[in-house]
C-alpha cells in the first residue's frame, strides 16, 4: 500500500508550500480538510491563506519564520473557515523546513482534531494569559537590558529574568575568543563550576560550540536526550542536576558573537511559544552584549585619551602648593577639549628657573576632534612658552596657531560648526607671588584671601583663540598673598547642573569661603563633588549621568604666614572700549565688603566707585585704575578706594540743575565718605574716598 493511501486513510493529508514562487501544493486528503474537493490542487499563498481563521494565520506565521531560523518542527493548531466565515474544523499542522539558500520549502501534515470541550483550555498555541504575560515579559526584560551599561551589568540583567512559567535556574553567556569558546559570565552555578567549559575550542562536541558553528539554537528537553546527542559533553553536564537546556545562537548582525544556554531543574518541552520567548531573549541580550562592548571600548579609548593628553602637575613650585582635576563629560566618548597645564620658564639672574606659567583652557566640543584640536593647542602653548614669549605673546601666537589649523575662512575645522577655544594664561614667580594674566575668553580667577573672603579677580581679556588670526590679549597683573589660593576653572565647573555663570559662581563662591583652609586636594576634591552633589542638580543618578559639561579646575596657593591683620586688597582695570565692566567693579567692591558691618555703608561705597569710574571713562580718553583695600580687625576696619586714570585735569565741583545728568560726583563724596581727596600723580591722577567701619550713624 501507498504511503498517501496510509496517510488518508487515517485522516492526514500531506501538502508543500514553496517560500520561493509561493505556491502550496495539496494532496486529496489535505484538499478536503481545508474544505476544498478532494483531489490534488496547487494554490498560490492568498487562497490558502483564505481557509483559515487570521488568528490562527498569524499564530502559524510567527510559528513558521522560527521553525526556519532553528531548523525545527513548525507545529500549531488550525481553524478550517468556510466561505461563510463559520468554523468548519481543527486541525493541527506539523512541518518541516527544506532550506536551500535564502529560500526554503515547508513539508507537513494535516490531521483533523477533536473541538476542545467547554471548560477545557482553548486549542490555539497560545492562550491569552499567557500571551499577555510573556509579551509583559519581553517588554520588561528589553527595556532592563537597554538600560544596562557594561556586559557585568547585562549579564546581571539575564539572571534576573522571570520568564513567564519556564524561569531557569542555570545562566551562562558564552563568548568567542579567536577559535575558542569562552564564558563571559554564569549565573546559578558555583565558582569554579565553569573550569572545564572555559577555553572551549570550537571544534569541541558540546552544544554551545555547535550552536556557534552552525548559527542554530539546541534544545534538550531531557537528560536522556542530551547524552543521546552529546555523550562527551553529558559527562560533565551531568552532575549539574538539570533536566532540560536550551543552547541559543548571540547574533549581532548576521555575526554569531557568542551563545547562550538556559539550564531548568524541571522537564521543559520547548513548546513553539516557548521557543519564540527564548529566541527573543536571546536576541536582546546579544544586542545589549554589543552595546556594552561598545560603551566599554569608548570608555577604554577616552580614560587613554585622557591618560596621553593631561600632564602630571610638578615638579613642586617653591613656595606654592598646587592642585587640579579633570572630569570629562558624561556623554559621548567622555573627552573633550578642556585641560590645563604647568609649564617651567627660562630665567635669567637669581631667579633662574623659578618662574612657572600656568594654563587652563576649554577647546569647543565634547568630541575627539575637540581632543584632538586641545592635545596640539597644548603643546604649542608649551612650545611658546617655552621659548620665553611674555603671557600675551603666548596667546596672541597661540590664537594664530589655532586659526591655521582650522579653516579660517569660515570658522570651521571641515567638520561643521565652529572651533575656537578659551583660556587663561598666568606667569607666576614664586618668590613674590607676582602672577601676570593674559584671557582669551575665559572666566576670570577668583582668590580666597587668607581671612575667608572670596572675590573674582576680573581681568583685561581679548577674544577666545582661533577667532581672527591677530588678537590683541593685555596682560593683567595682581599679587598672591601669603595663605590666599588663586582658583581657576572652565565653564563646566560653574554652569552644570542647570546654572548660569553668575549663579554657578555663587554655588562655588560659599564652598570656597567653607574651606578651612588646609589641603587644597580636598578643596579640588569639594569643588567637583559640589558639581555633581544631588543640590546641583533636579535628577539622582551617578554623578557622570549629570555632568553636561568637562570640568577642569586648577588651584594655586602660595604658602607662609598670612599677617594677623592681613589687609584685603584687589585691583581692577575698567578700559574704554568696556564700558560695561563698571558693573563688574560695583559688584566687584560688593564682594569685598561682604562682611561689613554696615549694608550702608557698602551701597555708599559701590555708589562712590560707579561714579567714580564713570567720570573717568566720560572725561577722559583713557582707562581707569580701581584698587580697593580694607584693613584692621573687624567691627573697626578701614576702606580705601582709589580710581586712577592718565588725564592730568583735576576735577573741580560744580552746582548742577536739577535736571542735569552729571556734576554731582564730589557731592556725594563729600556726603558719603568719611575722608576723600584728589593727589595728581605724575602722568594722571588719583581720586580716593575712605569708609570707617566703626563710624556709623557720623
Amino acid at each position: 500500500m501507498r504511503t498517501e493511501d496510509v496517510l488518508a486513510a487515517i485522516a492526514t493529508g500531506l501538502w508543500r508550500w514553496d517560500n520561493a514562487t509561493g505556491t502550496v501544493t495539496l494532496d486529496a486528503e489535505a484538499a478536503r480538510l481545508l474544505g476544498l474537493p478532494a483531489e490534488p490542487v496547487a494554490l498560490t499563498e492568498a487562497q490558502v491563506r483564505s481557509r483559515f481563521h487570521p488568528v490562527d494565520w498569524n499564530e502559524i506565521d510567527g510559528v513558521v519564520n522560527l521553525a526556519v531560523a532553528e531548523g525545527t518542527l513548525a507545529e500549531a493548531r488550525l481553524r478550517i473557515m468556510d466561505t461563510d466565515g463559520r468554523v468548519l474544523r481543527t486541525v493541527r499542522s506539523r512541518s518541516k523546513p527544506l532550506i536551500d539558500g535564502d529560500d526554503y520549502e515547508l513539508v507537513g501534515t494535516l490531521q483533523e482534531v477533536a473541538e476542545p470541550q467547554p471548560g477545557t483550555a482553548a486549542a490555539t498555541p497560545v492562550t491569552g494569559d499567557w500571551r499577555r504575560s510573556r509579551e509583559a515579559f519581553l517588554l520588561d526584560a528589553g527595556r532592563a537590558l537597554a538600560e544596562a551599561r557594561s556586559t557585568a551589568e547585562v549579564l546581571r540583567v539575564a539572571a534576573s529574568l522571570s520568564m513567564p512559567g519556564f524561569s531557569p535556574d542555570g545562566l551562562a553567556v558564552f563568548g568567542m575568543a579567536g577559535d575558542r569558546l569562552t564564558i563571559i559570565g554564569h549565573h546559578g552555578h558555583h565558582p569554579g563550576d565553569e573550569g572545564p567549559f572555559t577555553e572551549m575550542s570550537r571544534d569541541t562536541d558540546y552544544p554551545a560550540a555547535e550552536v556557534v558553528r552552525t548559527g542554530r539554537a539546541i534544545y534538550l528537553p531531557s537528560p536522556q536526550e542530551y547524552r543521546r546527542r552529546f555523550p562527551a559533553a553529558w559527562r560533565l553536564a551531568e552532575r549539574f542536576g538539570r533536566e532540560s537546556w536550551a543552547f541559543l545562537p548571540l547574533i549581532v548582525a548576521g555575526r554569531t558573537m557568542g551563545a547562550w544556554m538556559a539550564a531548568f531543574k524541571h522537564p521543559v518541552a520547548f513548546t513553539p511559544d516557548e521557543r519564540s520567548v527564548l529566541t527573543t531573549v536571546a536576541r536582546m541580550l546579544a544586542q545589549a552584549l554589543a552595546r556594552a562592548g561598545v560603551a566599554e571600548s569608548e570608555r577604554e579609548l577616552s580614560l587613554g585619551l585622557q591618560r596621553s593628553m593631561m600632564p602630571v602637575l610638578g615638579p613642586a613650585i617653591p613656595g606654592m602648593s598646587i592642585a587640579a582635576r579633570y572630569v570629562p563629560t558624561g556623554g559621548g566618548l567622555q573627552v573633550g577639549g578642556d585641560w590645563y597645564d604647568m609649564i617651567p620658564l627660562p630665567g635669567g639672574g637669581s631667579r633662574a628657573g623659578s618662574r612657572v606659567a600656568l594654563v587652563i583652557g576649554d577647546v569647543q566640543g565634547h568630541d575627539v576632534r575637540a581632543a584632538g584640536l586641545m592635545g596640539q593647542l597644548r603643546i604649542a602653548v608649551r612650545a611658546y612658552a617655552s621659548e620665553g614669549h611674555r603671557p600675551d605673546a603666548v596667546l596672541s601666537r597661540a590664537s594664530r596657531f589655532l586659526y591655521g589649523i582650522t579653516d579660517g575662512t569660515d570658522g570651521t575645522d571641515g567638520f561643521g560648526g565652529p572651533r575656537f577655544a578659551t583660556c587663561l594664561y598666568l606667569e607666576v614667580d614664586p618668590e613674590t607671588g607676582t602672577i601676570d594674566i593674559a584671557r582669551a575668553g575665559h572666566p576670570d580667577p577668583a582668590v580666597r584671601m587668607a581671612d575667608g573672603t572670596v572675590v573674582q579677580r576680573p581681568t583685561a581679556g581679548g577674544l577666545p583663540l582661533g577667532i581672527v588670526p591677530d588678537t590683541d590679549y593685555p596682560t593683567t597683573r595682581l599679587t598672591l598673598e601669603p595663605g590666599e589660593t588663586l582658583m581657576m576653572c572652565t565653564d563646566g565647573l560653574l554652569e552644570t547642573g542647570g546654572h548660569d555663570l553668575d549663579s554657578g559662581w555663587t554655588r562655588i563662591r560659599t564652598l570656597l569661603e567653607s574651606h578651612d583652609g588646609g589641603s587644597l586636594e580636598a578643596l579640588a576634591d569639594s569643588l567637583v563633588q559640589a558639581v555633581h552633589g544631588p543640590g546641583s542638580h533636579h535628577t539622582t543618578g551617578p554623578l557622570a549621568d549629570r555632568r553636561e559639561d568637562d570640568i577642569a579646575v586648577l588651584l594655586l596657593s602660595r604658602l607662609g604666614t598670612p599677617p594677623r591683620q592681613a589687609p584685603r586688597r584687589s585691583a581692577m582695570t575698567v578700559a574704554q572700549a568696556e564700558p560695561e565692566r563698571i558693573a563688574a567693579a560695583r559688584q566687584h567692591v560688593r564682594e569685598l565688603l561682604h562682611d561689613w558691618t554696615d549694608q550702608e555703608q557698602i551701597d555708599a561705597a559701590v555708589l562712590m566707585v560707579s561714579e567714580m569710574v564713570t567720570n573717568v571713562l566720560v572725561h577722559t580718553d583713557g582707562d581707569a585704575l580701581l584698587v580697593a583695600e580694607a584693613t584692621g580687625e573687624h567691627g573697626t576696619r578701614r576702606l580705601r578706594v582709589e580710581v586712577a586714570d592718565a588725564s592730568d585735569e583735576l576735577p573741580h565741583r560744580r552746582r548742577p540743575s536739577e535736571m542735569a545728568s552729571s556734576g554731582r560726583g564730589l557731592l556725594l563724596m563729600e556726603m558719603l565718605a568719611h575722608a576723600w581727596g584728589v593727589d595728581p600723580r605724575g602722568e594722571g591722577k588719583s581720586i580716593w574716598f575712605e569708609l570707617y567701619e566703626d563710624a556709623r550713624g557720623e
